[in-house]
């Protein structure tokens, strides 16, 4: 059998914090491989240590112990093989909708041309070519989080990091964003991974899922999330909420979440 190399690994990983007021400890022992292409989401409790988990992998953080590579090499400061989208779009409102996706690009000193090249075929792709000239306030929730994926991607990062990123959405249009994020993401190729507090997010979009202890964050479980060949693959996210499966992983995951009264 031929052995995959991780895209992304986390070995060992220990964090603690230190203040006036003593020692946090927010991850113990944690280790993770991610293989090329997977889109792995995290779920666990508020403070468990989940986006934390997205900031080693970035380079934004170091670990007290242990050690997060990718594509096999340590990871040593912020890199732009990680491309990482937050809660919010974060979005210039004095820039246009196209200046603001060429941001990351410029930052990088990448090809102008090229980069603008690729940002317009992506606000196109994703529904956005009428608004390119637009500004942030003219575009509703759903439009800017898009707007703010193809940020992400312009610069063609080989991993992606999601923290949340449809938390402040309403349930519709988080809904239909996640269900049109998922299919940009297996299309593009991206190694993908979905920090979340929501169960049905995590089951519909993710090929794997791993559910995390409370605060000092550690692997409780991990769950290979897989539904019923209907002749067309796997099925798009809004379809895989209805499936049998579906909340045969939901039960099972709610269940060794650290959240329920009593614990």
């Amino acid at each position: 059998m031929t052995h995959i190399a991780p895209k992304v690994e986390l070995r060992n990983i220990d964090l603690r914090y230190f203040t006036f007021d003593g020692e946090t400890e927010a991850l113990s022992d944690f280790s993770l491989a991610v293989l090329p292409g997977e889109f792995v989401a995290i779920v666990g409790q508020s403070g468990c240590g989940k986006s934390t988990l997205l900031s080693l992998i970035a380079g934004i953080l170091e670990p007290t112990d242990g050690d997060v590579l990718v594509n096999g090499a340590q990871v040593e400061g912020p890199s732009p093989l990680c491309g990482y989208m937050l809660q919010q779009d974060h979005l210039f409102e004095w820039r246009t909708i196209l200046d603001n996706v060429l941001l990351g690009a410029e930052i990088q000193g990448l090809d102008p041309g090229a980069a603008a090249t690729r940002a317009e075929s992506l606000l196109r792709g994703y529904g956005l070519g009428d608004f390119l000239s637009h500004f942030p306030h003219q575009l509703s929730g759903g439009m800017r989080q898009r707007a703010a994926l193809a940020r992400t991607l312009c610069t063609d990062p080989e991993i992606l990091l999601l923290d949340e990123p449809f938390s402040a959405l309403d349930f519709q249009t988080r809904l239909a964003l996640s269900d049109e994020v998922a299919e940009i993401l297996r299309r593009e190729g991206k190694t993908v991974i979905l920090v979340t507090h929501d169960i049905s997010e995590a089951v519909s979009m993710a090929d794997r899922v791993i559910v995390m202890t409370k605060r000092p964050g550690q692997v409780k479980a991990v769950h290979d999330i897989s539904f019923k060949d209907s002749g067309n693959g796997r099925p798009r996210p809004f379809e895989a909420r209805s499936q049998q499966e579906f909340q045969q992983y939901f039960d099972r995951i709610w269940g060794e979440l650290d959240i329920h009264v009593g614990n």
